[in-house]
């Protein structure tokens, strides 16, 4: 058939001799490591051919990032992010809370983080980071409008924050000052929106 996503390419599935589709299978999966914001397990899992393996799964909650959009730029925060140890631009998310829909989270972290309350949101995209080890859905969401609500104050959260124009998101990306995924992904995704 015919993969939507590449030109000229095509995707197959493999098929046992049964005709059943293969796919990986996990005999058992045990806890190594589980709080609030990580579920951390090893999975004995079985590929179709009958090799056999263990494989560090991890799981987290759902988290929400949202894309603020005023006079074609976006509205980013500077953080250090100690675990790689650099100073990164990012779009403004977090976790999600019991009970919360995921756009709601995107807006209420926006809005904690900045200081700027969106509007006119809309999902723009939804992906898995790294799928072959995590389960750990991240939603966006693209405001077309925000209005200040309070200053920002909170430095455990941003050092500092600006409207950058789209026009500089490449250069941003290749000098690796914009390097996590959900925010190269939300941008990206932003800017082939606008094509259409």
């Amino acid at each position: 058939m015919l993969c939507p996503f590449y030109r000229g390419s095509y995707c197959t599935q493999l098929r046992l001799y049964d005709g059943a589709v293969a796919e990986w299978t996990i005999h058992n999966e045990r806890v190594v490591d589980d709080s609030r914001r990580a579920h951390w397990s090893i999975a004995e899992v079985e590929l179709p051919d009958g090799t056999e393996f263990e494989q560090y799964v991890y799981r987290a909650p759902a988290a929400a990032m949202m894309l603020m959009v005023v006079d074609g730029a976006a509205l980013m925060i500077r953080r250090h992010r100690f675990v790689i140890d650099r100073w990164v631009w990012e779009l403004p998310g977090g976790y999600r809370e019991d009970g919360e829909s995921m756009m709601d989270c995107a807006i209420r972290e926006a809005e904690e983080e900045t200081g700027w309350r969106p509007s006119k949101v809309r999902p723009l995209i939804e992906f898995q980071p790294w799928v072959a080890t995590a389960d750990a859905v991240n939603s966006l969401y693209i405001a077309e409008h925000a209005e200040i609500v309070r200053e920002h104050s909170d430095v455990n959260e941003a050092s500092e924050m600006k409207w950058i124009p789209f026009e500089r998101v490449p250069e941003l990306i290749r000098n690796g000052e914009v390097i996590g995924s959900a925010s190269i992904i939300g941008l990206q995704a932003a800017m082939l929106d606008f094509r259409q």
